[in-house]
């Protein structure tokens, strides 16, 4: 969801600045001494030696009671707004405990670190795992692991990916009490270098 809002933002803003820039240089080009063009009476610049804001409109609204508390709640929102992407960007997504229902009522609690370790050796355990990867998010009692493999060249990913469900992802959850432990697992291929023969 963060990733899709990231993008969305960076295209609308990327768009507004090149509507802006080609507005800007369409207006400097001088199209009637060049081409014998000429621009709409509506367009915003029509010469190299126009300004963008001329000195009337930056000062038209000065002396209007609105004017100074409107651009200080804007701006305001603008910094609000950043603050809040930028610690939204830098917030962990990762689950720091597990709720682990001990069956009579109190529960415990499991460091996610601990319990994405033993993820991560009994996946590296598995033939053909040469590297493992796990992060869990979530939420405390609903966890989801998110693991990435490192394929060696031999390795076959439909038995690796058994073995992931069937022994590593089940012996987690039943170690936890957990009713599921959804997964998403990505595969990759180590590079090796060519054996050279003498």
């Amino acid at each position: 969801m963060l990733g899709k809002l990231n993008r969305t933002l960076l295209a609308l803003t990327g768009l507004v600045l090149l509507a802006a820039g080609l507005a800007v240089l369409v207006g400097g080009l001088d199209l009637q001494r060049r081409w014998g063009f000429t621009m709409p009476d509506e367009w915003p610049f029509d010469g190299p030696k126009d300004v963008l804001l001329s000195t009337s409109e930056r000062t038209r609204y000065r002396n209007e009671d609105w004017w100074w508390p409107t651009v200080i709640a804007a701006l305001g929102v603008v910094v609000v707004g950043a603050l809040w992407r930028l610690l939204a960007q830098l917030r962990s997504r990762r689950l720091r405990q597990v709720f682990v229902d001990s069956g009579d009522g109190a529960g415990a609690v499991l460091r996610g670190r601990a319990l994405e370790d033993i993820v991560i050796a009994e996946a590296e355990a598995l033939d053909g795992v040469e590297r493992a990867r796990v992060a869990l998010t979530g939420k405390r009692d609903a966890p989801r692991a998110c693991i990435v493999l490192a394929l060696a060249p031999y390795a076959e990913p439909g038995r690796v990916l058994d073995g992931l469900h069937f022994d590593v992802l089940e012996s987690a959850r039943t170690s936890a009490g957990l009713a599921a432990l959804p997964a998403e697992a990505r595969l990759r291929a180590v590079s090796h270098r060519a054996a050279r023969v003498m």
